[in-house]
């Protein structure tokens, strides 16, 4: 049976990583990359036997999850995250498909927001790959919504089971995500040349929740789509915002 590693990157998250390690007792190593957490996260992840290191040089998502999958040593790597588990169907159909030859997986994640899984809104079913052979695939260099990288063009398959995305705690919680998002799409974009208006930041957040709330049936998952698409689009508001101001302050003289 081929080996396999369960890969995280954390920062501050004793509350939601204890769930998830527990859900991945089955893998042969769980690697654990901590950006510098100041709440017991690193203990909790010894406690799991996690193989845990630290680096504070944060430099986006992609470029961190890559050096985490660099500490790996199993045939294969699950990428996963701390607000994330593996239901026993999830668990069942990856041991079956690491066994199949190479190629990347695409997994269906299921999103618990505020109360219940959303099962509209644009944001179910989420495929995303997460399971791949190691020194096969690799994450790209983006600051935010990194991609995995599939540069030696191995099948795409989808396992069967979903992969449970518990996302958002409180209106607090998404909040703080959704400034630390901001802050690093407004810096990639930036950092590519780009530049936007505030108009453009308004006419993008109306976008988004008509995109959400009406043309991806997101009234149908009751208040918590209407509570989500508001949300989202003010978070896509932000993240325009925070582009107008860092290109608008680069050019104001002092």
């Amino acid at each position: 049976m081929p080996s396999i590693s369960a890969v995280l990157i954390v920062k501050n998250e004793a509350n939601k990583l204890p769930e998830c390690l527990q859900s991945l007792s089955w893998v042969n190593e769980i690697i654990v990359l901590d950006s510098g957490s100041s709440d017991n996260t690193l203990e909790i992840a010894q406690g799991f036997s996690a193989k845990v290191f630290t680096n504070t040089d944060w430099q986006g998502f992609g470029v961190q999850r890559e050096r985490a999958a660099n500490y790996a040593t199993s045939d294969w790597i699950f990428m996963i995250d701390a607000d994330e588990r593996v239901t026993p169907e999830l668990e069942s159909a990856i041991k079956a498909a690491i066994s199949q030859g190479d190629a990347v997986w695409q997994i269906n994640r299921l999103a618990w927001c505020f109360g219940r899984f959303i099962k509209h809104s644009g944001m179910h079913p989420d495929w995303i790959p997460r399971l791949y052979p190691r020194n096969k695939a690799k994450f790209d260099e983006t600051r935010v919504h990194e991609r995995l990288v599939n540069h030696l063009n191995l099948p795409v398959r989808r396992l069967d089971g979903v992969l449970l995305h518990y996302l958002f705690d409180s209106v607090r919680h998404q909040q703080q995500k959704a400034a630390h998002y901001a802050e690093e799409w407004a810096l990639q974009r930036a950092a590519a040349g780009k530049k936007t208006f505030l108009t453009s930041a308004v006419l993008h957040a109306l976008a988004c929740f008509l995109r959400m709330y009406v043309f991806r049936l997101g009234f149908l998952d009751g208040k918590q789509g209407f509570l989500l698409a508001l949300l989202l689009s003010q978070s896509t508001f932000s993240k325009y915002a925070e582009l107008w101001q860092l290109t608008n302050n680069r050019n104001v003289k002092r």
